[in-house]
């Protein structure tokens, strides 16, 4: 069995702790590997390493920092498909997914590769009598990052290719279920030229996440996860004086107005809804039609297209629409949320239960779920189900339809489908949620604007990549100057004292 390893130094290095994760193939069950869980103390050396190397980075100019970016750039798309075969045997999402997971991570760099020009400060000439003023951005010095399972090559780059652009180290510590893509860019972010120890990858657990939260040399810690576990971090790491961001939980409404062209609410719905196994934070888990017909017309439109995806093992190909969940214990979760749908008097329209796939009984398939006549008081409207399962609440009119997003403790990402402008421009203007699609299901901004939600999706007040992220990873030094005034003499300056 593999054993896989931290990346410190520049270097593959075995961990000393004696504990270790095992990593699953999702789709057989089987125990393909194990992961070594840092302490405090190599946690620390990994630390050290990174402070000393992080001088000569933050003192290299900015535009030769941007040319290791553009090459790593190039060797992702060199090997993009070994990259996402990893991904998939460790996650489990199909080979297109995989790569879209690297693309939107490769898009975040090459916006970074502006780095100079998004680094530049300000500068006032003759601000008073013989005064200038100029600021600059300046790099925190080691910076932390704590990313999740779901997209364990897209977050990492959106959160240590900023930071690396501006001069920082920075300690990545990726999700113990799915190692092996953080350690392979890593590894071509060196082969790009970046000096060793800029970038650390350290395998870990709880105890990883705490030693990162009260060491006194990291400066910044980013984390995406579940809302219970952001509220722990951002608090911990403020009270230790760190700059923090955390991206938490999600319940994602889509509202269909009786206007939409319901194929293409449909086929919207299925795709934002059940891919990735919706296993995604920007999934939309809450179908909410207006009126009574539009439900209807929906879930007409719905049905056959739920019930023909196909659902299987990423070595199948393009022969399947999603695989399975990371674990059993997700898949376990998924379940029991799913009866107590039923149990609260929901109408199961799909009943995904008791999915098999002959030759994969022991693998994390969930079959495809959806719900019809759900209610905010249920659990599975309330909470994050992170699986294949989409539940209908029937809203009586537009405003009951902005009510229940806006109400909802989350506020990641929603979306309207209409084909009313007016409608569409007083939802964006109104709904209280951070990211928004007007027919557009999965609303996620470009690389050069910027990530981030509402309310208990977010904890702290920058987003992740675009500008946010420069700000997010810099400090703002500001300088008064004033010099000696001097008259001309004889060829020489002959400087007065100033007053």
């Amino acid at each position: 069995m593999q054993e896989l390893t931290h990346y410190i130094g520049g270097e593959h290095v075995k961990g000393t702790s004696g504990r270790f994760a095992d990593v699953y193939n999702p789709a057989t069950g089987e125990v393909q590997a194990k992961v070594p869980l840092a302490n405090a103390e190599e946690m620390a050396g990994a630390v050290a390493i990174a402070a000393e190397a992080q001088v000569a980075w933050a003192a290299t100019n900015p535009q030769r920092r941007a040319r290791v970016l553009m090459a790593f750039v190039g060797l992702l798309n060199r090997d993009m498909e070994k990259l996402a075969e990893a991904l998939s045997r460790e996650h489990g999402k199909t080979i297109p997914d995989a790569k879209g997971d690297v693309q939107r991570g490769l898009e975040v760099v090459e916006y970074c590769i502006g780095a100079p020009e998004l680094l530049k400060g300000d500068y006032t000439d003759a601000a008073g009598p013989g005064i200038d003023m100029y600021s600059m951005r300046q790099a925190l010095g080691v910076t932390a990052g704590i990313t999740p399972f779901n997209f364990p090559a897209m977050i990492p780059m959106w959160m240590f290719a900023p930071a690396i652009a501006c001069g920082n180290a920075f300690i990545l510590k990726p999700s113990e279920r799915d190692p092996s893509v953080p350690l392979m860019l890593a590894e071509l972010l060196e082969e790009a030229g970046l000096p060793k120890g800029i970038l650390q990858v350290v395998n870990g657990d709880k105890e990883a996440v705490d030693a990162i939260l009260h060491d006194e040399i990291i400066q910044s810690v980013g984390f995406v996860g579940s809302t219970p576990i952001a509220e722990y971090i951002y608090a911990t790491g403020c009270a230790n004086g760190k700059r923090v961001q955390c991206f938490g939980g999600a319940k994602n409404h889509m509202i269909i107005m009786p206007d939409a062209d319901m194929e293409q609410a449909a086929d919207a719905l299925v795709g934002a809804g059940y891919g990735a196994a919706g296993e995604r934070c920007m999934a939309i888990s809450v179908a909410v039609p207006v009126g009574e017909d539009t439900a209807d017309r929906l879930i007409e439109a719905l049905v056959p297209k739920i019930e023909k995806l196909k659902v299987g093992p990423y070595t199948a190909g393009n022969d399947v629409d999603y695989g399975p969940v990371v674990t059993s214990a997700a898949k376990a979760n998924i379940e029991r949320l799913v009866q107590t749908g039923i149990d609260q008097g929901a109408k199961l329209v799909v009943d995904g239960r008791n999915f098999n796939l002959q030759g994969y009984e022991d693998g994390f398939f969930v079959g495809p779920h959806l719900f019809d006549n759900v209610t905010p008081e249920m659990d599975i409207y309330k909470y994050e189900i992170f699986g294949p399962v989409l539940s209908t609440v029937r809203a009586g009119s537009y405003e009951e339809a902005l009510k229940l997003a806006m109400d909802h403790e989350y506020g990641n990402g929603t979306a309207i489908f209409t084909r009313d402008g007016d409608a569409a421009r007083d939802f964006a203007s109104r709904v209280n949620v951070g990211m928004i699609g007007i027919n557009v299901p999965i609303p996620v901004p470009l690389a050069y604007h910027t990530f981030g939600g509402w309310k208990k999706s977010v904890f702290g007040d920058l987003n992740q990549h675009g500008p946010d992220a420069f700000k997010f990873y810099t400090r703002t030094k500001t300088v008064t100057a004033r010099w000696p005034s001097g008259i001309k003499q004889g060829g020489e300056f002959n400087f007065k004292p100033m007053d």
